[in-house]
Protein backbone atom coordinates (compact mmCIF):
# COMPACT_ATOMS: atom_id res chain seq x y z
CA UNK A 1 0.00 0.00 0.00
CA UNK A 2 1.30 3.81 -0.78
CA UNK A 3 0.15 6.58 1.11
CA UNK A 4 0.94 10.50 0.06
CA UNK A 5 2.46 12.90 2.74
CA UNK A 6 3.54 16.48 3.01
CA UNK A 7 6.14 15.45 5.30
CA UNK A 8 7.42 12.24 6.50
CA UNK A 9 9.75 12.01 9.60
CA UNK A 10 12.48 9.04 9.47
CA UNK A 11 13.21 8.95 13.53
CA UNK A 12 10.46 9.20 16.27
CA UNK A 13 13.31 10.77 18.60
CA UNK A 14 13.59 14.25 19.94
CA UNK A 15 14.33 16.11 17.08
CA UNK A 16 11.91 13.56 14.81
CA UNK A 17 9.23 13.97 16.91
CA UNK A 18 9.49 17.53 17.14
CA UNK A 19 9.69 18.11 13.49
CA UNK A 20 6.71 16.34 12.95
CA UNK A 21 4.25 18.13 15.50
CA UNK A 22 5.66 21.18 13.99
CA UNK A 23 4.74 20.36 10.19
CA UNK A 24 1.62 19.34 11.60
CA UNK A 25 0.56 22.82 13.49
CA UNK A 26 1.80 23.80 9.92
CA UNK A 27 -1.28 22.39 8.43
CA UNK A 28 0.47 19.30 6.44
CA UNK A 29 -0.34 15.76 6.50
CA UNK A 30 2.41 14.36 8.70
CA UNK A 31 3.83 10.66 9.10
CA UNK A 32 7.02 9.45 11.49
CA UNK A 33 8.47 6.09 11.01
CA UNK A 34 10.42 4.65 14.08
CA UNK A 35 11.60 1.06 14.86
CA UNK A 36 11.38 1.68 18.44
CA UNK A 37 9.71 3.53 21.09
CA UNK A 38 9.24 7.23 20.02
CA UNK A 39 10.96 9.76 21.98
CA UNK A 40 14.17 8.09 20.81
CA UNK A 41 17.74 7.98 22.97
CA UNK A 42 16.71 11.19 24.90
CA UNK A 43 13.64 9.81 26.34
CA UNK A 44 14.41 6.04 26.50
CA UNK A 45 18.42 5.92 27.22
CA UNK A 46 19.56 9.50 27.35
CA UNK A 47 18.30 12.66 29.23
CA UNK A 48 15.66 11.65 30.94
CA UNK A 49 16.23 8.22 32.99
CA UNK A 50 19.88 9.26 33.40
CA UNK A 51 18.13 12.50 35.20
CA UNK A 52 16.27 10.51 36.99
CA UNK A 53 18.82 8.11 37.99
CA UNK A 54 21.25 11.11 39.34
CA UNK A 55 18.17 12.74 40.93
CA UNK A 56 17.90 9.31 43.23
CA UNK A 57 21.47 9.53 43.89
CA UNK A 58 21.01 13.22 44.85
CA UNK A 59 18.58 12.46 47.16
CA UNK A 60 20.88 9.89 48.56
CA UNK A 61 23.46 11.73 49.43
CA UNK A 62 21.15 15.07 51.19
CA UNK A 63 19.97 11.85 53.29
CA UNK A 64 23.35 10.94 54.23
CA UNK A 65 23.70 15.18 54.94
CA UNK A 66 20.87 15.60 56.97
CA UNK A 67 22.32 16.20 60.06
CA UNK A 68 23.44 19.01 59.01
CA UNK A 69 20.62 20.76 58.79
CA UNK A 70 20.02 19.52 62.14
CA UNK A 71 17.52 16.65 60.85
CA UNK A 72 17.72 13.18 62.73
CA UNK A 73 17.91 9.88 60.74
CA UNK A 74 17.34 6.89 61.93
CA UNK A 75 19.64 4.24 60.69
CA UNK A 76 22.09 4.03 57.68
CA UNK A 77 20.69 5.94 54.25
CA UNK A 78 20.91 3.47 51.49
CA UNK A 79 19.87 2.73 47.68
CA UNK A 80 16.83 0.79 46.80
CA UNK A 81 18.67 0.48 43.27
CA UNK A 82 15.29 -1.52 41.84
CA UNK A 83 13.17 0.73 42.98
CA UNK A 84 15.11 3.86 41.58
CA UNK A 85 14.80 1.81 38.25
CA UNK A 86 11.18 1.62 38.49
CA UNK A 87 10.82 5.27 39.32
CA UNK A 88 13.31 6.20 36.34
CA UNK A 89 10.81 3.96 34.23
CA UNK A 90 7.82 5.38 35.26
CA UNK A 91 8.92 8.80 34.89
CA UNK A 92 9.78 7.26 30.92
CA UNK A 93 6.66 5.98 30.43
CA UNK A 94 4.39 9.19 30.93
CA UNK A 95 6.74 11.35 28.97
CA UNK A 96 6.43 8.52 26.09
CA UNK A 97 2.00 8.45 26.52
CA UNK A 98 2.72 12.42 26.27
CA UNK A 99 4.45 11.96 23.08
CA UNK A 100 1.34 9.75 21.82
CA UNK A 101 -1.15 12.18 22.56
CA UNK A 102 0.19 14.99 20.79
CA UNK A 103 0.65 12.76 18.02
CA UNK A 104 -3.37 12.12 18.36
CA UNK A 105 -3.54 15.65 18.50
CA UNK A 106 -1.62 16.88 15.40
CA UNK A 107 -3.22 13.90 13.28
CA UNK A 108 0.19 12.38 13.10
CA UNK A 109 0.31 9.14 11.42
CA UNK A 110 2.79 6.89 13.04
CA UNK A 111 4.48 3.96 11.56
CA UNK A 112 6.12 1.33 13.78
CA UNK A 113 8.89 -0.19 11.84
CA UNK A 114 12.50 0.19 10.03
CA UNK A 115 12.24 2.52 7.81
CA UNK A 116 14.44 2.58 4.50
CA UNK A 117 15.01 5.32 1.45
CA UNK A 118 13.81 4.31 -1.56
CA UNK A 119 15.48 6.21 -4.79
CA UNK A 120 13.65 6.91 -8.05
CA UNK A 121 10.81 4.44 -8.67
CA UNK A 122 7.22 3.99 -9.70
CA UNK A 123 6.11 5.60 -6.58
CA UNK A 124 7.93 8.71 -7.50
CA UNK A 125 10.36 10.21 -9.96
CA UNK A 126 12.57 11.50 -6.88
CA UNK A 127 14.42 9.87 -4.68
CA UNK A 128 12.71 9.99 -0.92
CA UNK A 129 9.88 7.07 -0.39
CA UNK A 130 10.28 5.35 2.36
CA UNK A 131 9.77 1.57 2.17
CA UNK A 132 8.47 0.52 5.82
CA UNK A 133 9.31 -2.83 7.16
CA UNK A 134 7.06 -4.34 9.84
CA UNK A 135 8.40 -6.87 12.65
CA UNK A 136 5.65 -9.10 12.13
CA UNK A 137 6.30 -9.42 8.53
CA UNK A 138 3.23 -7.44 7.58
CA UNK A 139 3.43 -6.51 3.54
CA UNK A 140 6.00 -3.44 3.70
CA UNK A 141 4.20 -0.04 3.88
CA UNK A 142 4.91 2.85 1.45
CA UNK A 143 4.98 6.64 2.36
CA UNK A 144 5.11 9.16 -0.67
CA UNK A 145 6.51 12.51 1.25
CA UNK A 146 6.66 15.71 -1.16
CA UNK A 147 9.34 16.35 1.81
CA UNK A 148 11.37 13.45 3.86
CA UNK A 149 13.10 14.99 7.31
CA UNK A 150 15.88 12.29 8.30
CA UNK A 151 16.14 12.10 11.97
CA UNK A 152 17.76 8.97 12.61
CA UNK A 153 19.71 9.72 15.68
CA UNK A 154 23.03 8.58 17.32
CA UNK A 155 24.52 5.54 19.15
CA UNK A 156 27.36 4.94 21.48
CA UNK A 157 30.53 4.51 20.13
CA UNK A 158 33.39 2.43 21.29
CA UNK A 159 37.04 1.63 21.28
CA UNK A 160 38.24 -0.81 18.36
CA UNK A 161 39.51 -4.09 20.44
CA UNK A 162 36.66 -3.23 23.52
CA UNK A 163 33.74 -5.02 22.26
CA UNK A 164 30.41 -3.67 23.87
CA UNK A 165 28.55 -6.72 25.31
CA UNK A 166 26.39 -4.78 28.36
CA UNK A 167 27.24 -7.60 30.47
CA UNK A 168 30.47 -6.59 31.48
CA UNK A 169 31.39 -3.94 29.00
CA UNK A 170 28.51 -1.77 28.81
CA UNK A 171 27.28 1.29 26.64
CA UNK A 172 25.70 3.83 28.41
CA UNK A 173 22.49 1.82 27.34
CA UNK A 174 23.42 -1.04 28.85
CA UNK A 175 24.03 1.09 32.29
CA UNK A 176 20.77 2.08 32.39
CA UNK A 177 19.48 -1.23 31.89
CA UNK A 178 21.50 -2.50 35.28
CA UNK A 179 19.22 -4.72 37.46
CA UNK A 180 22.29 -4.12 40.50
CA UNK A 181 24.72 -1.89 41.26
CA UNK A 182 28.46 -3.00 40.66
CA UNK A 183 30.75 -2.63 43.35
CA UNK A 184 33.43 -0.98 41.58
CA UNK A 185 33.30 0.60 37.80
CA UNK A 186 35.94 1.49 35.11
CA UNK A 187 34.60 4.61 33.11
CA UNK A 188 36.48 5.11 29.69
CA UNK A 189 35.67 8.56 28.72
CA UNK A 190 35.80 11.54 30.63
CA UNK A 191 33.53 13.54 28.43
CA UNK A 192 29.87 15.19 29.52
CA UNK A 193 28.39 11.55 29.24
CA UNK A 194 31.38 10.28 31.43
CA UNK A 195 31.34 12.67 34.27
CA UNK A 196 27.33 11.75 34.58
CA UNK A 197 27.84 8.54 35.24
CA UNK A 198 31.01 9.11 37.43
CA UNK A 199 28.92 11.59 39.35
CA UNK A 200 25.54 9.15 39.71
CA UNK A 201 27.87 5.65 40.50
CA UNK A 202 30.05 7.68 42.85
CA UNK A 203 27.05 9.31 44.94
CA UNK A 204 25.52 5.67 44.70
CA UNK A 205 28.58 4.00 46.84
CA UNK A 206 30.25 2.11 43.26
CA UNK A 207 33.77 2.62 43.45
CA UNK A 208 34.52 4.76 40.53
CA UNK A 209 37.62 5.14 38.15
CA UNK A 210 37.58 7.27 35.19
CA UNK A 211 40.31 7.48 32.45
CA UNK A 212 39.96 10.38 29.81
CA UNK A 213 42.20 10.78 27.09
CA UNK A 214 42.45 14.38 26.80
CA UNK A 215 44.81 16.15 29.23
CA UNK A 216 41.73 16.78 31.53
CA UNK A 217 37.98 15.76 32.07
CA UNK A 218 35.51 17.52 30.59
CA UNK A 219 38.25 18.78 27.21
CA UNK A 220 35.40 21.21 25.61
CA UNK A 221 33.88 23.02 28.43
CA UNK A 222 36.07 26.18 30.27
CA UNK A 223 39.37 25.01 31.54
CA UNK A 224 38.80 26.51 34.50
CA UNK A 225 35.38 25.07 35.21
CA UNK A 226 36.90 21.36 34.53
CA UNK A 227 39.75 21.92 36.84
CA UNK A 228 37.54 22.72 39.62
CA UNK A 229 35.21 19.77 38.96
CA UNK A 230 38.32 17.70 39.28
CA UNK A 231 39.19 19.21 42.90
CA UNK A 232 35.68 18.80 43.84
CA UNK A 233 36.12 14.92 43.26
CA UNK A 234 39.62 14.61 44.56
CA UNK A 235 37.59 15.77 47.54
CA UNK A 236 35.25 12.87 47.12
CA UNK A 237 38.23 10.70 46.25
CA UNK A 238 36.94 9.59 43.08
CA UNK A 239 39.70 8.40 40.93
CA UNK A 240 40.63 10.07 37.61
CA UNK A 241 43.54 9.54 35.17
CA UNK A 242 43.63 11.85 32.46
CA UNK A 243 46.31 11.43 29.56
CA UNK A 244 45.06 8.51 30.13
CA UNK A 245 45.70 5.47 26.42
CA UNK A 246 43.42 3.49 27.31
CA UNK A 247 44.61 -0.14 25.65
CA UNK A 248 41.38 -1.45 24.21
CA UNK A 249 43.25 -4.64 23.20
CA UNK A 250 44.43 -5.93 26.64
CA UNK A 251 40.66 -5.80 28.09
CA UNK A 252 40.34 -9.43 29.50
CA UNK A 253 37.51 -11.32 32.33
CA UNK A 254 39.16 -11.91 35.26
CA UNK A 255 37.41 -14.30 37.88
CA UNK A 256 36.51 -11.26 39.92
CA UNK A 257 35.35 -8.97 37.22
CA UNK A 258 37.18 -7.31 34.51
CA UNK A 259 40.62 -6.07 33.90
CA UNK A 260 41.91 -3.21 31.24
CA UNK A 261 45.64 -1.44 30.58
CA UNK A 262 46.19 2.06 29.82
CA UNK A 263 49.18 4.15 28.94
CA UNK A 264 49.68 7.14 31.46
CA UNK A 265 52.04 9.89 30.96
CA UNK A 266 54.23 6.79 29.32
CA UNK A 267 53.84 3.98 32.57
CA UNK A 268 51.65 1.31 31.83
CA UNK A 269 48.84 0.40 34.65
CA UNK A 270 46.56 -2.10 35.01
CA UNK A 271 42.67 -1.38 36.07
CA UNK A 272 40.47 -4.03 37.45
CA UNK A 273 36.88 -3.49 38.14
CA UNK A 274 33.37 -5.71 38.13
CA UNK A 275 32.39 -3.55 35.08
CA UNK A 276 33.74 -0.86 32.29
CA UNK A 277 31.59 1.70 31.50
CA UNK A 278 32.59 2.91 27.33
CA UNK A 279 31.79 6.87 27.16
CA UNK A 280 34.16 8.19 24.20
CA UNK A 281 31.01 9.72 21.89
CA UNK A 282 28.77 8.67 20.00
CA UNK A 283 28.14 8.21 16.08
CA UNK A 284 25.52 8.81 13.69
CA UNK A 285 22.98 6.37 12.50
CA UNK A 286 23.39 6.52 8.98
CA UNK A 287 24.18 3.34 8.07
CA UNK A 288 21.55 0.72 6.50
CA UNK A 289 18.85 3.25 5.77
CA UNK A 290 19.01 3.83 2.17
CA UNK A 291 20.98 6.76 1.42
CA UNK A 292 23.11 4.83 -1.10
CA UNK A 293 19.83 5.28 -3.11
CA UNK A 294 20.02 9.00 -3.21
CA UNK A 295 22.84 11.75 -3.92
CA UNK A 296 23.21 12.28 -0.47
CA UNK A 297 26.41 13.45 0.83
CA UNK A 298 28.12 12.11 4.15
CA UNK A 299 31.65 12.81 6.07
CA UNK A 300 32.53 10.63 8.52
CA UNK A 301 29.17 9.27 8.72
CA UNK A 302 27.27 12.36 9.58
CA UNK A 303 25.10 13.55 6.97
CA UNK A 304 25.90 17.04 4.99
CA UNK A 305 23.18 19.86 4.91
CA UNK A 306 22.85 24.03 4.62
CA UNK A 307 21.82 26.44 7.38
CA UNK A 308 18.20 25.18 6.36
CA UNK A 309 19.09 21.50 7.29
CA UNK A 310 18.78 20.81 3.13
CA UNK A 311 20.72 17.82 1.75
CA UNK A 312 21.93 17.66 -1.49
CA UNK A 313 18.57 16.82 -2.61
CA UNK A 314 16.75 19.75 -1.26
CA UNK A 315 13.52 17.88 -0.87
CA UNK A 316 15.18 15.68 2.16
CA UNK A 317 16.06 17.48 5.08
CA UNK A 318 18.41 16.04 8.12
CA UNK A 319 18.43 16.99 11.20
CA UNK A 320 19.78 15.80 15.00
CA UNK A 321 22.75 13.56 15.67
CA UNK A 322 23.11 12.35 12.33
CA UNK A 323 24.37 15.57 11.22
CA UNK A 324 27.65 17.39 12.32
CA UNK A 325 26.08 19.96 14.98
CA UNK A 326 26.12 19.31 18.53
CA UNK A 327 24.77 16.43 20.16
CA UNK A 328 22.02 17.82 22.27
CA UNK A 329 18.37 17.06 22.44
CA UNK A 330 17.33 20.82 22.69
CA UNK A 331 19.44 21.22 19.09
CA UNK A 332 17.77 18.43 17.65
CA UNK A 333 14.18 20.28 18.54
CA UNK A 334 15.14 23.27 17.20
CA UNK A 335 16.82 22.05 14.21
CA UNK A 336 13.24 19.73 13.43
CA UNK A 337 11.35 22.91 14.18
CA UNK A 338 13.21 25.27 11.43
CA UNK A 339 13.27 22.41 9.31
CA UNK A 340 9.19 21.84 9.50
CA UNK A 341 8.78 25.89 8.77
CA UNK A 342 11.56 26.35 6.20
CA UNK A 343 9.30 22.85 4.06
CA UNK A 344 6.20 25.12 5.45
CA UNK A 345 8.05 28.41 3.37
CA UNK A 346 7.37 30.35 6.33
CA UNK A 347 10.51 32.57 7.50
CA UNK A 348 13.48 31.06 9.16
CA UNK A 349 16.58 31.81 10.22
CA UNK A 350 19.66 29.71 10.76
CA UNK A 351 20.93 28.73 14.19
CA UNK A 352 23.69 30.27 16.30
CA UNK A 353 25.08 27.07 17.70
CA UNK A 354 27.37 30.07 20.22
CA UNK A 355 23.77 30.95 22.00
CA UNK A 356 23.03 26.98 22.50
CA UNK A 357 22.99 26.19 26.40
CA UNK A 358 25.08 23.26 27.48
CA UNK A 359 24.25 21.74 31.05
CA UNK A 360 26.21 18.51 32.72
CA UNK A 361 24.46 17.10 35.81
CA UNK A 362 27.39 16.27 37.36
CA UNK A 363 27.23 16.79 41.56
CA UNK A 364 28.03 19.91 40.89
CA UNK A 365 25.95 20.82 38.08
CA UNK A 366 28.14 22.84 35.45
CA UNK A 367 26.11 24.72 32.77
CA UNK A 368 27.62 27.24 29.73
CA UNK A 369 26.68 29.13 26.47
CA UNK A 370 28.78 30.84 24.19
CA UNK A 371 32.54 30.34 23.40
CA UNK A 372 34.89 29.45 26.25
CA UNK A 373 37.76 31.81 27.23
CA UNK A 374 40.09 29.71 25.30
CA UNK A 375 37.94 29.92 22.13
CA UNK A 376 37.32 33.78 22.57
CA UNK A 377 41.15 34.16 22.25
CA UNK A 378 41.51 32.34 19.19
CA UNK A 379 38.74 33.89 17.39
CA UNK A 380 41.33 37.18 18.68
CA UNK A 381 39.11 38.88 20.59
CA UNK A 382 40.73 40.67 23.30
CA UNK A 383 39.16 39.75 26.64
CA UNK A 384 38.01 40.41 29.76
CA UNK A 385 36.44 38.29 32.67
CA UNK A 386 34.57 38.47 36.14
CA UNK A 387 34.28 35.69 38.22
CA UNK A 388 31.97 35.20 41.56
CA UNK A 389 31.83 32.60 43.72
CA UNK A 390 29.08 30.88 45.42
CA UNK A 391 30.37 30.93 49.08
CA UNK A 392 29.44 34.85 48.56
CA UNK A 393 25.94 34.06 48.13
CA UNK A 394 23.55 33.62 51.11
CA UNK A 395 20.97 31.06 49.29
CA UNK A 396 23.84 28.93 48.54
CA UNK A 397 24.81 28.52 52.21
CA UNK A 398 21.36 28.23 53.02
CA UNK A 399 21.19 25.23 50.54
CA UNK A 400 24.56 23.95 51.96
CA UNK A 401 25.61 23.92 48.54
CA UNK A 402 28.37 27.08 48.15
CA UNK A 403 30.96 24.95 45.57
CA UNK A 404 31.58 26.37 42.60
CA UNK A 405 31.68 29.83 40.90
CA UNK A 406 29.83 31.86 37.70
CA UNK A 407 32.63 33.32 35.11
CA UNK A 408 31.55 35.29 32.35
CA UNK A 409 33.93 36.61 29.35
CA UNK A 410 33.44 39.47 27.19
CA UNK A 411 35.15 41.73 24.30
CA UNK A 412 37.32 44.93 25.61
CA UNK A 413 36.21 46.34 22.80
CA UNK A 414 32.44 45.85 22.10
CA UNK A 415 31.07 44.84 25.62
CA UNK A 416 29.79 41.93 24.24
CA UNK A 417 29.21 38.81 26.74
CA UNK A 418 30.58 36.13 24.70
CA UNK A 419 30.19 33.36 26.74
CA UNK A 420 29.16 32.18 30.38
CA UNK A 421 30.04 29.08 32.51
CA UNK A 422 29.03 28.31 35.44
CA UNK A 423 29.91 25.37 37.71
CA UNK A 424 27.60 25.02 41.28
CA UNK A 425 23.92 24.47 42.45
CA UNK A 426 21.07 24.27 40.23
CA UNK A 427 23.01 26.42 37.24
CA UNK A 428 21.58 23.97 34.82
CA UNK A 429 18.02 26.08 35.85
CA UNK A 430 20.45 29.24 35.74
CA UNK A 431 22.03 29.52 32.32
CA UNK A 432 18.50 30.53 30.30
CA UNK A 433 19.38 34.07 32.06
CA UNK A 434 22.61 33.94 30.51
CA UNK A 435 21.75 32.26 27.04
CA UNK A 436 18.78 35.37 27.01
CA UNK A 437 21.50 38.16 27.50
CA UNK A 438 23.58 36.39 24.94
CA UNK A 439 20.23 36.47 22.19
CA UNK A 440 19.77 40.39 23.14
CA UNK A 441 23.33 40.96 23.17
CA UNK A 442 23.45 42.30 26.47
CA UNK A 443 26.13 43.96 28.04
CA UNK A 444 27.82 42.89 31.46
CA UNK A 445 26.68 46.44 32.68
CA UNK A 446 23.19 45.34 31.64
CA UNK A 447 22.97 42.14 33.43
CA UNK A 448 24.62 43.83 36.56
CA UNK A 449 22.26 46.15 36.62
CA UNK A 450 18.97 44.49 36.50
CA UNK A 451 18.02 44.20 40.08
CA UNK A 452 17.73 39.58 41.00
CA UNK A 453 15.90 39.08 44.24
CA UNK A 454 17.42 38.19 47.55
CA UNK A 455 18.27 35.67 48.70
CA UNK A 456 18.55 33.71 45.70
CA UNK A 457 21.26 31.61 43.56
CA UNK A 458 20.61 34.35 40.22
CA UNK A 459 22.40 36.91 42.48
CA UNK A 460 25.44 35.05 41.79
CA UNK A 461 25.30 36.18 38.14
CA UNK A 462 24.54 39.75 38.62
CA UNK A 463 27.95 39.65 40.60
CA UNK A 464 29.75 37.82 38.24
CA UNK A 465 28.38 40.38 35.31
CA UNK A 466 29.63 43.70 37.64
CA UNK A 467 33.56 41.72 38.11
CA UNK A 468 33.78 41.69 34.52
CA UNK A 469 34.67 45.67 35.09
CA UNK A 470 35.60 45.54 38.45
CA UNK A 471 32.45 46.58 40.40
CA UNK A 472 31.30 42.70 42.41
CA UNK A 473 29.67 44.13 45.51
CA UNK A 474 30.30 40.51 47.52
CA UNK A 475 33.80 39.73 46.37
Amino acid sequence: MATEYDVVILGGGTGGYVAAIQAAKNGQKVAVVEKGKVGGTCLHRGCIPTKALLRSAEVLQTVKKASEFGISVEGTAGINFLQAQERKQQIVDQLEKGIHQLFKQGKIDLFVGTGTILGPSIFSPTAGTISVEFEDGSENEMLIPKNLIIATGSKPRTLNGLTIDEEDVLSSDGALNLENLPKSIIIVGGGVIGMEWASMMHDFGVEVTVLEYADRILPTEDKEVAKELARLYKKKKLTMHTSAEVQAASYKKTDTGVEIKAIIKGEEQTFAADKILVSVGRSANTENIGLQNTDIATENGFIQVNDFYQTKESHIYAIGDCIPTIQLAHVAMEEGTIAANHIAGKATEKLDYDLVPRCIYTSTEIASVGITEEQAKERGHEVKKGKFFFRGIGKALVYGESDGFIKIIADKKTDDILGVSMIGPHVTDMISEAALAQVLNATPWEVGNTIHPHPTLSESFREAALAVDGNAIHG
